[in-house]
């Protein structure tokens, strides 16, 4: 078993050994030039999304059913139909907002009445 300064010394001499090869390797060379003119005149290729992050976005304005967000630290999926968000938090409340407060308890219409 080679000692880790004989395995560093032979790793060099193999990256000096090996040829540079091109960065956008040998499928470049197959492609003709029509192709890589219609990549660089694509109207889209350079486009970005204008709109607004759906972070910032009133529940009324986002057009998903489903809205789902997850935990980074536990990886916890929680998903909210857009509807039932619109209820419990009202339609001008961003989703950002949504995610991080807890809904106003609403009862429904016959438990206020038995109360």
């Amino acid at each position: 078993m080679s000692i880790p300064k004989q395995m560093e010394k032979l790793a060099i001499e193999a990256v000096r050994r090996t040829p540079a090869a091109d960065p956008a390797g040998a499928a470049s060379a197959d492609m003709p030039p029509e192709y890589w003119e219609a990549v660089l005149n694509d109207l889209h290729a350079d486009v970005r999304p204008t709109g607004i992050p759906i972070q910032q976005r009133r529940l009324s304005e986002i057009p998903r059913h489903v809205l789902r967000v997850s935990c980074r630290r536990c990886d916890r999926v929680v998903e909210i139909q857009t509807a039932e968000a619109l209820r419990l938090y009202g339609r001008h409340t961003t989703w950002k907002e949504a995610g991080t407060r807890r809904p106003r308890r609403r009862l429904p219409t016959a438990d206020r009445q038995s109360r």
